[in-house]
């Protein structure tokens, strides 16, 4: 399995780690965050919109689910955050196959009922280790 692992102690280097982390996922689109409430997941989505090129101004989408975003290549992003949804079938209602066979970039915070819906990927891990904040990244490919 393809792994990396990077330092984002530092919210300056944010944008270099997000352009490492594209480089390593290659082609790859579906990008999940297992990670702690509060352990930096929308601040670092923030930094890879950013590094994509997004033009909307970029927020949680706690509240609405997912949000999408508009880069200068005319590519779209989505972020989801499905932390409030209770069930797989919430999912199918919103259309999420679509997103994600939609070959747009999609974030997906509190991944764990995605999971049926996933078979490429590149699962992202973030956690704490002797007071400093790490990335890890696994790609996952074809089940």
């Amino acid at each position: 399995m393809k792994t990396l692992k990077l330092d984002i102690s530092n919210l300056d280097d944010h944008r270099k780690v997000a352009q490492q982390l594209l480089e390593f996922a290659g082609e790859q689109r579906v990008f999940t965050f297992d990670a702690p409430m509060g352990s930096g997941k929308t601040t670092f989505i923030k930094s890879l919109c950013l590094e994509l090129s997004v033009t909307d101004t970029m927020s949680s989408p706690t509240y609405s689910i997912v949000n999408e975003y508009h880069t200068d290549f005319d590519l779209k992003l989505f972020h989801f955050d499905l932390y409030r949804l209770k069930n797989p079938e919430e999912l199918f209602e919103l259309g999420f196959e679509e997103y994600l066979s939609s070959g747009n970039y999609v974030f997906i915070e509190w991944p764990e009922l995605a999971n049926d819906f996933l078979s490429s990927f590149v699962r992202i891990i973030i956690n704490t280790e002797n007071n400093n904040r790490y990335l890890y990244a696994e790609m996952f490919t074809s089940r």
